[in-house]
């Protein structure tokens, strides 16, 4: 008996990591293969569980696709560049 299994297209995104997120994952720039038609919401899931600490994070980031703010729920194509923004915090008191 043959088996149908219909294969998962995938895609590459590039995910540039800032301050806090690059100390966390320990690299400037990841490359992450994701099904056709993920989300942010989908990329942000697969790295808290590769990159556990960015847990803490998470409700806190905000999201650029190709330079562009934007939503959890984008949906995500093919080579992408998506960067992750940390919470900023600090300066002078004037």
């Amino acid at each position: 008996m043959l088996s149908h299994c219909r294969e998962i297209a995938m895609m590459k995104i590039r995910v540039r990591c800032f301050a806090s997120i690059r100390e966390i994952v320990g690299a400037y720039e990841l490359v992450v293969d994701l099904p056709e038609g993920s989300t942010l919401n989908q990329l942000l899931r697969d790295l808290c569980e590769r990159f556990p600490r960015l847990q803490a994070l998470r409700g806190s980031l905000l999201f650029s696709v190709n330079r562009e703010y934007a939503a959890i729920d984008t949906t995500l194509t093919e080579e992408d560049d998506v960067a992750l923004i940390p919470p900023v915090s600090g300066g002078a008191d004037v």
